[in-house]
């Protein structure tokens, strides 16, 4: 009887911990709130089944308990309970998937009108680029890189002059405007997380990976590496500042001295 007791407290406890619990996700401040509530749903149907589970261990422990002189009914095996647990499995698997699916087809699928940045990241420390007053991203590669051109951009490239480059500073965004973050790491993988964004995914080296995002608040929020990267791990941080779009273009407008045309030497590109 204490046993089942035990279970049943444990059952109870943790839903009532669940509602009063202090402790939450950050405000979001982006659109995917999709995945919150993907989370969510998962979240509620892995606990009706836990909270099912430990329920039906208590009745057992109280139901089935040692009696003097009852002897145990042996049944190898029950085929009707046997479909019934594959049925309700199979049922609760598919509730956790389904919206997950539609949720990473939000996920890749990035909007026309999404602005190209890159994120860069290296032991220990984000470096970002901006498309400047064209409004195009020039294109970059891994062998390009060099102490002059430390993110490899392409001078050849004619869009690449007036590219905002940012080593090590604020990535700055405006507001309400969906954001392609293109990706890539310059030597171990690390892994690009934003908390309130919900956005997360790993820069490897050798490829380049994206996340898109529409920030839907102005603030400023702290950009974290999520991948054990070597012993500076924990001070590779970075900020990000949402703005209205006002300030976004006053705060870029000042950024023409980190312009690639200004960083680079005065041949006009890298060596």
């Amino acid at each position: 009887m204490a046993v089942a007791l035990v279970l049943v407290l444990i059952a109870v406890g943790s839903v009532i911990f669940h509602l009063v619990s202090p402790w939450w996700w950050t405000p979001i401040a982006s659109n995917w709130r999709y995945i919150d509530d993907t989370i969510i749903i998962t979240f509620w149907i892995t606990g009706a089944v836990f909270v099912a589970v430990v329920l039906f261990m208590a009745y057992c422990v109280y139901r089935f308990r040692h009696r003097a002189g009852q002897q145990a009914h042996y049944e190898p095996e029950n085929k009707r309970l046997e479909w019934w647990l594959t049925l309700v499995t199979a049922v609760g698997v598919a509730a956790m998937l389904t919206p997950g699916l539609f949720v990473w087809r939000q996920f890749i699928t990035v909007p026309e009108d999404a602005t190209d940045i890159e994120v860069v990241g290296q032991q220990w420390q984000w470096s970002f680029r901006l498309p400047g007053p064209d409004g195009k991203l020039a294109t970059s590669d891994a062998r390009l890189i060099s102490p002059d051109n430390p993110l490899g951009i392409n001078k050849d490239d004619p869009k690449s002059q007036d590219d905002v480059v940012i080593e090590g500073g604020e990535l700055h965004l405006p507001v309400g405007k969906p954001v392609k973050a293109l990706l890539r790491s310059i030597d171990v993988i690390h892994d690009f997380y934003v908390p309130e964004l919900r956005a997360k995914m790993d820069l490897v080296p050798g490829q380049v990976s994206y996340i898109w995002f529409t920030p839907t608040r102005t603030g400023s929020f702290d950009i974290l590496c999520a991948e054990l990267c070597g012993v500076g791990h924990p001070q590779m941080r970075g900020t990000l500042v949402i703005q209205e779009q006002k300030d976004y273009q006053a705060w870029l407008q000042h950024q023409a001295a980190r312009s690639f045309a200004r960083l680079s030497p005065a041949s006009g590109g890298p060596d």
